[in-house]
């Protein structure tokens, strides 16, 4: 199946001259998955509401300076190839060329209707994302914006003192919630400067109840309920007890799923490969393939290189996190690094895999030995 049924020429356009506060107002007011960017009428790349949450970024800044780059999607691509490329882009939209020309747009939602009714066969614990990095209610806006940009993530769960869920807070509340009028009260009745207003708690804006989804769910089911209610993602809880934040279940998670390949080596995805230095995919495939090996009862299923680019930097070459994660017949093995350079931050992070992978080798080899040695306590 290509995407010539699903891509639209219906998407909104702006110039890469004019102002970011032109695109907080089409944020605000028509909110879309993102826009695209020209440049005397070519093609520049796409602006996404995630660039948004530079709180600090005055509304003169020119949208060229935060304009991203996005895959460029042949009008006839495989549906599943275009899956991977949005994964691997970090990007919800891409541009859709025919014959070299720009003619519309595909977005991640468009892909998900597609292929909805293929989706029944799949469980929410299949795919979804464990080690979820939460907030507290009492913690303030700026953390939230901090820590949104530190991970390149869309969602926060909020806890209460005692750890269980009340809320849900996403890029979307915050964007919103920046370029909002300042004189107008928030939740309270407080007002007053941007400042003032980064020190609220996350309880004032944080959405309540939330929408959960149990590992058992099928992720037709999930998907549908995005669909239907404009979710990004879905905190996901264990069957009986919907307080407590086992992961997050995100329509990249889907699409990841949905471009998983039945390749004899492992199927690695890695997404903004573009920040790679000298480290080819290959050769990323080979290490991450190394470290696998060392645990020779894990059967990986599928790996994830994400890299994600910090403001700071070091002799000119930008501080990069970089998150490893193994979808194992052991379950998911995980693995986070940060350093200058791409190159830097993925062996830092496949260090604290390999770590990782080995501890989980041996806490399986002394339950086996605590197996063996009941077995034969009970026989004397």
């Amino acid at each position: 199946m290509d995407i010539s049924d699903i891509a639209t020429n219906d998407y909104i356009e702006v110039e890469a001259e004019q102002r970011l506060g032109k695109a907080r107002s089409i944020f605000e007011g028509e909110n879309p998955k993102g826009i695209i960017v020209t440049e005397a009428g070519q093609y520049e790349g796409v602006l996404t509401e995630r660039k948004l949450l530079g709180s600090h970024i005055e509304d003169d800044t020119r949208i060229a300076g935060l304009t991203m780059p996005a895959p460029k999607i042949d009008r006839t691509e495989d549906i599943r190839d275009t899956a991977r490329m949005l994964v691997e882009g970090g990007t919800k939209i891409a541009p859709v060329f025919e014959a070299g020309d720009l003619w519309g747009i595909v977005t991640e939602d468009a892909i998900l209707e597609a292929v909805l009714d293929s989706l029944d066969a799949l469980t929410v614990g299949q795919i979804f994302s464990e080690n979820v990095v939460t907030i507290e209610e009492d913690d303030n806006m700026g953390t939230v914006i901090n820590r949104l940009r530190e991970h390149g993530i869309s969602r926060l769960p909020v806890a209460d003192e005692d750890g269980f869920l009340t809320g849900v807070v996403t890029v979307h509340d915050v964007v919103d919630f920046v370029v909002r009028d300042i004189s107008k009260t928030t939740r309270g009745d407080r007002s007053g400067e941007v400042e003032r207003m980064l020190d609220l708690p996350v309880y004032d804006v944080m959405s309540s109840p939330v929408e959960t989804v149990s590992v058992e769910d099928s992720v037709q089911d999930a998907v549908e309920t995005m669909l239907d209610n404009d979710y990004s993602g879905l905190v996901v809880t264990p069957a009986d007890d919907d307080r407590v934040v086992g992961g997050v279940l995100t329509k990249t998670d889907v699409l990841r799923a949905l471009s998983y390949t039945e390749e004899d080596r492992m199927d690695v995805q890695i997404t903004n490969i573009e920040l790679l230095d000298a480290l080819s995919r290959q050769e990323i495939q080979e290490r991450i393939e190394e470290v696998a090996n060392k645990y020779s009862d894990m059967n990986v299923h599928h790996a994830h290189v994400r890299l994600h680019k910090h403001k700071e930097k070091l002799r000119g070459t930008p501080l990069i996190m970089c998150q490893l994660r193994l979808r194992t017949n052991k379950g998911q093995m995980a693995g986070t690094g940060e350093g200058y350079g791409a190159d830097n931050a993925f062996y830092m992070a496949l260090d604290l895999l390999e770590r990782n992978v080995l501890e989980h080798k041996g806490v399986e080899r002394d339950e086996e030995y605590k197996g063996q040695l009941l077995r034969k306590l009970n026989q004397l």
